[in-house]
């Protein structure tokens, strides 16, 4: 009890001194906030993939510094706590200070060395350290790590000053977005979709006893095609001949498969395949996962070394659904993937959930929802939520971290080229790809790896598309997600606020939507700044909110008769001023009705509908309209154009520059009022009714057959991209034989550069599967 007061006494002390020196303002709690062990937070094997008995848990209250940078050498006084694995900016670090690029963060901490027998070592496991870390033990330099989204440990056997208390001190640099490095979406200034810096450890620092020879790292394969499982173990350089006995088990204990493999001294690497006939397949809907256990023995039989980890049975792929579309497989199935875009961040504790119970609640919620996947966003996590999305069953597109200076590394939508990366960042950005990808590959919810996103520091896609392939063959490559596509990767990826909409899908490459929705709500008092707030489309009600997601989810029904493989909903929680979340930043309100979301997406996951253009837009062929245009004068009597209009017959589509993304059809002047009317002819009423347009800064009102069809304001789409709305409401208005459109379009306000389209078409169900 003493213990805990003192804890208590130094954190509630420390905070107090940090809200008096620091620069950040903010406080919004979590239900977990509270729940945090002071002593020893993030109190769980860090390490599921491969677990061993026995671990020590370094995290807690260390001491921390904050000095400039010309001095390098360790300080001879501290500022106070920080509480480990909490970033020093956030809340529950008790520190809550900007560091920048001209400081280092220091910390400093003791630890007992525990009794090594002959041979064994210890190593010392960081989980993530943001960015650019050095380690010392003793005052001795044990190494140092670039890579803040990594996990990577240091054998600081030779550094121990025998048994008893032991110095660890970590000196870390973060230049945030001065540098090119990885970052995500930390910028030194937060506002808009940008948040607040991460500076230092923020992911379980502990510590492990080994034998000197060791296993360092499993890599599973699971291979339905072969029905088997492909292990690469790797291990220490071994100082004699050993043998690797891998068993692997169903979830009841009984055996499946067991093989031997002989590992000769000096070799630090072996392939192993295990044999699985009829395996159980691992999916959301049953996420079914192996046991497996591997052991070392010497020639005597001894164990020497003994790791459990895991298999899970599934194959990710491409392949045509029953329209003929190029979709997305899982175990050679089409199988539509929907979730939200994860971000990942906290108001408590930002980088990092105040404990492992709050980081699981959002993948529940997110299978409460009824979505199948969600897409983590220019971020990681620790090992223990991609495992407990092995065990709930959620897909996970998994993104680099981008790293790029705006002004010099962005790829605009419209580059012909990809940035000039320099040559030492290009170095450091595919070594920690690499070793993301090498930290994160047993987990068989990892679906797909999605190296850029949306052109921020975008260079040789053609180059790392290819490379992840060839490096994982077992995952599918989304290269870019949105914007500047190079018609490399698996997936044509459309970003679309609000939308929904998709490009058509390729012999090669499947069609999906990375983004899209965004829908906004400010919610009071759950808010982390009182303005600044905003969505991509904003509501001012919970009712109005749901009305519209209804309304998104609704027209993603269409674009899976045209081949849609996958689509992302913008985002899992509102994030500092982004209220644009299914849930609020504290996750104490839920604005999408859990009791009905399920039901909702259920269209989505059944066989898909077909396809039936009604109307075709100019996206790839002109079509011939009736124009007129006119200054400020409604034209329109009775939902049609007077037959005195002095009409002309033009194509589309219609713009008032020349929109790079469009091609080229006919313009008109930026303060006229554009009339357009077509007839066409419908030989088969559809069972639903689609319209899709491209309206760059404009709003429109459309006829059909003179009753009013739609009535859309200027919002969202761009880029090429056409958004798609469901009109059933409008249903009885189409007729067998001939129908007309007139369409009514002026710019929205003073805005300039307007771009204009429009279409419709039909789908027809083919049975459920």
């Amino acid at each position: 009890m003493r213990t805990l007061l003192l804890v208590l006494s130094w954190f509630t002390a420390t905070t107090l001194v940090a809200q008096e020196r620091g620069v950040l303002d903010f406080d919004l709690s979590t239900p977990w906030t509270d729940q945090v062990n002071r002593n020893q937070p993030w109190d769980v094997y860090p390490r599921p993939q491969m677990t061993r008995e026995g671990w020590t848990n370094l995290n807690g209250p260390w001491d921390y510094a904050i000095r400039p940078v010309a001095e390098s050498q360790a300080p001879a006084r501290w500022d106070g706590k920080i509480l480990v694995p909490f970033a020093v900016e956030s809340q529950l670090s008790g520190v809550k200070k900007l560091v920048g690029e001209d400081h280092y963060l220091w910390y400093r901490r003791n630890f007992t060395a525990p009794r090594l027998a002959d041979g064994e070592r210890l190593l010392l496991h960081f989980g993530a350290v943001d960015f650019r870390a050095t380690v010392y033990v003793n005052g001795q330099v044990v190494g140092g790590h670039e890579g803040g989204y990594v996990p990577f440990s240091f054998d600081v056997t030779p550094y121990l000053k025998g048994r008893g208390a032991q110095e660890l001190s970590v000196r870390v640099w973060d230049p945030t977005d001065a540098g090119l490095q990885p970052r995500g979406k930390q910028v030194n200034e937060p506002g808009g979709i940008f948040y607040t810096p991460v500076t230092g450890i923020w992911q379980t620092v502990w510590l492990e006893v080994v034998p000197g020879d060791h296993l360092t790292d499993l890599r599973i394969t699971p291979n339905v095609d072969e029905a088997a499982v492909d292990v690469q173990l790797l291990t220490s350089p071994l100082s004699r001949d050993l043998t690797a006995r891998l068993s692997l088990t169903r979830a009841d204990g009984s055996e499946v498969t067991v093989q031997e493999v002989p590992l000769v001294a000096g070799s630090a690497s072996a392939a192993v395949r295990l044999p699985l006939s009829e395996a159980r397949l691992w999916s959301p809907e049953d996420p079914y996962l192996y046991p497996l256990e591997v052991v070392l023995t010497d020639r005597n039989g001894m164990v020497v070394d003994r790791v459990d980890s895991y298999v899970g049975m599934r194959k990710v792929s491409l392949g045509k659904d029953a329209n003929g579309y190029t979709v997305l497989l899982l175990n050679d199935q089409p199988y539509f993937q929907f979730g939200p875009l994860d971000q990942g961040w906290w108001p408590d504790g930002l980088y990092t959930a105040p404990t492992p119970e709050a980081m699981v609640f959002d993948i529940e919620m997110t299978k409460k929802w009824g979505f199948n996947m969600l897409r983590k966003h220019v971020k990681t996590e620790p090992a223990t939520f991609y495992h407990a999305c092995d065990t709930l069953g959620v897909l996970v597109w998994q993104d680099m971290p981008s790293g790029y200076i705006h002004d010099r590394t962005f790829v605009a939508p419209e580059a012909a080229r990809d940035a000039r990366q320099p040559f030492a960042d290009r170095i450091h950005f595919e070594r920690e790809y690499r070793e993301m990808i090498d930290a994160l590959y047993d987990f068989p919810s990892i679906v797909v790896w999605v190296p850029f996103n949306e052109g921020w520091g975008q260079y040789d896609t053609e180059r790392i598309a290819d490379w992840t392939r060839a490096y994982d063959p077992s995952r599918l490559v989304d290269a870019p997600s949105g914007w500047t596509d190079r018609g490399v990767g698996d997936m044509y990826d459309a970003h679309l606020y609000p939308g929904p909409g998709m490009e058509a899908p390729e012999e090669n490459r499947a069609s999906v939507l990375g983004e899209f929705g965004g829908l906004g709500l400010v919610v009071p008092d759950h808010l982390w700044w009182d303005k600044r707030n905003w969505g991509y489309q904003s509501y001012t009600n919970q009712e109005e909110l749901n009305a519209g997601f209804r309304s998104l989810i609704e027209a993603l029904y269409g674009l899976r008769a045209r081949g849609l493989g996958a689509a992302i909903y913008t985002q899992t929680t509102d994030v500092e001023g982004e209220v644009n979340g299914l849930m609020t930043y504290d996750r104490k309100v839920m604005k999408l009705d859990t009791n009905r979301s399920p039901e909702l997406f259920a269209p989505l996951y059944a066989a898909a509908p077909r396809h039936r253009v009604l109307l075709p837009t100019s996206k790839t062929e002109p079509q011939l309209w009736q124009m007129v245009t006119a200054e400020g004068e409604d034209l329109l009597a009775d939902g049609r154009l007077p037959e005195d209009a002095p009409v002309r017959r033009v194509n589309g589509p219609f713009a008032t520059y020349a929109d790079f993304f469009q091609p080229r059809g006919t313009q008109w002047a930026v303060d006229e009022f554009l009339y357009l009317s077509r007839s066409f002819r419908v030989n088969r009423l559809p069972q639903h009714l689609f319209a899709e347009f491209y309206n760059q800064r404009v709003d429109f009102v459309v006829y059909l057959n003179g009753e009013l069809l739609m009535d859309v304001k200027a919002g969202g789409g761009g880029f090429g991209h056409y958004n798609v709305r469901r009109i059933d409401d409008s249903l009885s208005q189409l007729r067998e034989g001939e129908n007309t459109v007139t369409i009514r379009v002026k710019r929205a306000g003073d805005a300039e550069n307007l771009s204009f389209d429009f279409g419709l078409f039909g789908t027809e169900t083919t049975g459920g599967r």
